[in-house]
């Protein structure tokens, strides 16, 4: 097919493709002609100013640039080629076309033994067979997908499988949307754009979508291995003993465990930590050991580091760091291990390998330490340079693999050789723990930090490298693995695809300070010589100076650009790892402000393997939320409506078209929360502020008219009678839906759960008051304590036997008395059994309601305008929300900047309606 690549080796073995090639419209006698061509074009891009001068450019010179990148399918920086990649294989928005695909979930945490998912490490990643059923769900065979923060780019590994996925599998999709009500999925290769920040991360993922000769490449790779281990083989050797004793025979090191060395603060003797504190039985490490010299009983918090100091090779300067030896060898001979403690010969080996010269291609960057948040870690232990981290064998075999990887005359295969090796860098470093628990020595890294133990595993390269060719061989052997699914890689910041030209949108991004990327990906990139733009990194990071503000802010901008490429009406998927309600609200608050409308948020609960929906502002699980882009025809009549209660209906009008008709909680179903009054009010109030739009409705206003306008059923409202034919009839063939799971996490989720309670049987505060605080969980410590009866007095109606009993109340009362005992509303026995009883108002008193409640925080709010107090050490949200959008009401933003400095910072920066309101007044005043 027309701009396809050919197939990785199969079963049968397919090769690289002979002959003539297509790419993007375009003839070719070769692949090599094809690279040829694209590489000339993308070489003239490098020479111009303007085009190196894009934000997130990569720091890397031309000739690095040309040597990782196979264009048009991956360049090493800005991808130019990317308006004809959609040019030619996607197709223009056009309005005209149908598509009403309802909101998906799936879980997300599934498939992470599968063999693609395993071919190559990096810090973190969603199994590709998580993401397939998001693709089939809301795209159809040749759509383009994007992930901007596409990692090691299992979003493009999903792309492809979408065609190539084996019968097994397919059938196992088809039963979960069969049983989620779906219709069945459309088979079919989907296209994928892929971006990231960092080379490193678009290296691999370039390499895990691009088809390959895989035949050719396991044997080039093993001759790499080979001829590795002919030159260096003799570092690995060591005497093998029998029954203690030398003999004349060698084994091959697989692994040397190295222990740090220690001081006893009482005899100042030197500790070899393994020595005292590994369990030679068990494995584990004991708490309290005693010194070996003088027999204190100590712990590894008393012991004194113990340094050394020598010449550093790489800067000829005087490098002092803490002090490692070798322990134990475990090598093999004659196929069975063994295990002893090195010997003289051993020695003297570790000795003349550390006297050999650096070897060139061994990077020695000095680390960023002080703009570094794991610097601390590595600093104090004498880290401050990249190489720094290798002990001498390792840098000369890893050294001399790349150096035989990279010579390679063959883009393709260079750049396959290269996925391979690199996958040895961190697990042959010092960051590699030793785990005696454990079956395998291989990457016992710490996962996303910088932490040298004190025992680590220093592995043969083969130890490594022979299981990760057979796990590279075992992924991309599937015959049809790649076949289709052409991708573009770009490293960069930014896009260049056309506006509304792209079909669906997965992504998951950096949250927070998680992880910090570019600094985690420097062990790997030093050695390409490319490295990420740290400037453009969308994170929170202390050391680099950057805030949660910073964070929301560069988020919005790269969720803005994902508005502008998504097609109108289309969906955008994203994956939230992250407990801090700080950076789950900025990425909310980043999504609205980029013109994304939230249709459903769903949480993974890991425990129980099911999703629950995401009713409170509090983040414990991982999160999927679904989000599209408003119809231009929508925005147009909502621009035309500002000021009027008109913009209200036609935002409700596009949010209920768009809002799933359940939960689909797996086997459990449930009330869509995006359907629930309250809801549709906090999204309706939320879409108004980030348009800039004044809100023509109070809440009771809005409560009132949504009821008249809209069909309400069980507890949901619905577009118009044919939605609520469809929702019934799905409803009888899948059962009713359960109502929503409930917590109480601040003030807002607790109106919510009253609401959930009152909504159908009124009670008494007493017979609330030990079912709320079996809901109520933590409190935010920085919010303001509240009792129930306070919530209660300003959102709902109490009985207070001063009017007849209400319909609501009577019954209640009917369903609770015999059926022989009358009831009459206006007997005075029916009002005293009525008496105390709270209820949800009718929409015609929810307006009465509202205003007192409002006026009642607005004159909390006054509490904070012109203290004398510095700061607060609490605060009420639900009034700092009112008083915000009074004072901007009023044009008073810089007022606001004032308060918010002197509030609680989680009360500005976990709310999203107090951050959209914040943000607007850092807007006005010139601060964003």
């Amino acid at each position: 097919m027309d701009g396809e690549l050919p197939l990785v080796g199969g079963s049968g073995g397919a090769g690289r493709k002979e002959g003539p090639v297509q790419c993007l419209g375009r003839s070719f006698p070769s692949e090599e002609a094809r690279r040829a061509w694209y590489r000339e074009r993308l070489a003239r891009h490098l020479a111009e100013p303007a085009f190196r001068a894009q934000p997130g450019f990569p720091k890397a010179d031309d000739a690095t640039i040309l040597r990782l990148s196979d264009p048009p399918w991956f360049t090493a920086c800005p991808n130019p080629f990317l308006e004809e990649f959609v040019a030619h294989f996607g197709r223009p928005y056009d309005p005209a076309e149908p598509y009403d695909v309802q909101p998906f979930a799936d879980d997300v945490a599934e498939g992470k033994t599968d063999a693609l998912y395993k071919a190559h490490n990096y810090h973190t990643k969603v199994p590709p067979k998580a993401i397939v059923p998001f693709i089939l769900a809301y795209t159809k065979p040749g759509d383009i997908v994007l992930d901007g923060f596409c990692g090691s780019g299992m979003t493009g590994v999903a792309a492809g499988l979408c065609g190539t996925a084996p019968q097994a599998y397919r059938q196992e999709v088809e039963a979960r949307f069969r049983r989620l009500g779906r219709p069945a999925p459309e088979w079919g290769a989907r296209r994928a754009i892929m971006s990231d920040l960092s080379p490193a991360a678009a290296f691999i993922a370039a390499n895990s979508t691009t088809p390959f000769d895989l035949e050719t490449f396991a044997i080039r790779a093993k001759q790499i291995l080979a001829e590795v281990e002919a030159e260096l083989g003799w570092m690995y050797r060591t005497r093998h003993l029998h029954k203690g004793k030398p003999t004349e025979e060698f084994g091959r090191i697989e692994y040397t465990v190295w222990s740090q060395v220690f001081r006893c603060p009482t005899c100042t003797g030197e500790i070899v930590f393994t020595d005292v504190a590994l369990d030679k039985v068990t494995g584990r490490v004991h708490e309290a050991f005693n010194c070996p010299h003088c027999t204190t009983r100590l712990t590894k918090a008393e012991l004194d580091v113990q340094t050394t100091t020598e010449i550093d090779q790489a800067t000829d300067e005087s490098w002092t760091h803490v002090k490692f030896t070798p322990h134990l060898i475990v090598y093999s001979h004659r196929g069975r291990d063994h295990s002893k403690s090195p010997d003289e010969e051993d020695l003297a080996v570790l000795k003349r390998i550390a006297e050999m010269p650096l070897p060139p291609e061994l990077p020695t960057d000095a680390f960023p330490i002080e703009e570094m948040s794991h610097g601390s870690r590595l600093a104090p232990k004498g880290v401050t340079h990249i190489h720094h981290l290798f002990l001498p064998r390792p840098r000369h075999v890893l050294a001399a693999m790349w150096r035989r990887a990279s010579a390679e005359t063959d883009g393709r295969l260079r750049n396959m050789l290269i996925y391979l090796v690199e996958q040895a860098i961190w697990g042959m470093s010092l960051l590699n723990r030793y785990s005696p628990t454990h079956y395998s020595q291989t990457n016992r890294i710490l996962n996303g930090v910088y932490y040298v133990a004190s025992q680590s595993s220093e592995v043969n390269f083969r130890y490594i490298l022979d299981g990760k060719l057979k796990s590279i061989k075992s992924a991309f052997s599937h015959a049809g693995t790649l076949d289709g699914a052409s991708t573009e890689v770009t490293t960069c910041s930014s896009l260049r695809a056309p506006t509304n030209s792209l079909d669906y949108i997965f992504t998951d991004p950096p949250f927070g300070e998680n992880i910090y990327y570019a600094d985690m990906n420097l062990m790997v990139e030093t050695w390409h010589r490319a490295m990420t733009t740290v400037e453009q990194e969308t994170i929170v990071d202390s050391g680099k100076e950057k805030t949660i503000d910073d964070y929301r802010d560069m988020m919005a901008a790269c969720f803005a650009e994902y508005f502008r490429v998504l097609k109108p009406g289309r969906w955008i998927t994203v994956v939230f790892h992250n407990s801090y309600n700080a950076v789950w609200n900025a990425i909310q608050e980043a999504m609205g402000r980029a013109g994304f409308v939230v249709a459903s948020v769903l949480t993974l609960d890991k425990k129980q393997r099911s999703y629950r929906q995401e009713t409170s502002h509090t983040v414990k699980n991982d999160l999927v939320i679904n989000a599209y882009k408003p119809s231009p025809a929508m925005l147009s009549r909502f621009d035309r409506a500002k000021g009027s209660p008109d913009s209200v209906w036609t935002f409700i009008e596009e949010q209920l078209r768009h809002a799933p008709r359940f939960a689909e909680l797996g086997s459990r179903l449930e009330t869509a929360a995006e359907r629930t009054p309250l809801r549709l009010f906090d999204r309706m109030v939320s879409f108004h502020l980030v348009q800039g739009a004044p809100i023509p409705l109070s809440r009771g206003e809005f409560l009132e008219e949504l009821a008249q306008r809209y069909p309400l059923e069980d507890g949901m409202h619905f577009l118009d009678e044919d939605q609520l034919r469809a929702y019934r009839a799905e409803r009888n063939a899948r059962g009713v839906p359960a109502q929503a799971e409930l917590f109480i996490n601040d003030e807002r989720s607790a109106i919510l759960w009253l609401h959930h309670q009152l909504e159908h049987e009124p009670r008494t505060i007493d017979q609330l008051y030990n079912p709320y605080k079996a809901a109520a969980q933590t409190w935010p410590a920085k919010e303001q304590d509240l009792e129930l009866r306070e919530l209660l007095r300003f959102n709902f109606v109490e009985y207070k036997g001063d009017r007849p009993v209400p319909e609501k109340l009577m019954r209640l009362l009917r369903a609770t008395r015999p059926a022989f005992l009358p009831l009459d509303p206006n007997d005075p026995e029916t009002r005293s059994l009525a008496l105390g009883h709270w209820y949800v108002p009718d929409p015609a008193d929810q307006a009465e309601i509202e205003r007192a409640r409002e006026e009642h925080l607005w004159g909390e709010f006054q509490q904070y305008r012109g203290a004398s107090r510095k700061r607060f050490s609490k605060a009420r949200r639900e009034a700092v929300r009112v008083g915000f959008s009074h004072l901007l009401g009023e044009g008073k933003a810089e007022e606001i900047l004032a308060i918010a400095k002197r509030l609680p910072e989680e009360t500005v920066q976990e709310d999203e309606q107090i951050t959209i309101l914040y943000d607007t007044a850092r807007t006005l005043a010139g601060e964003l």
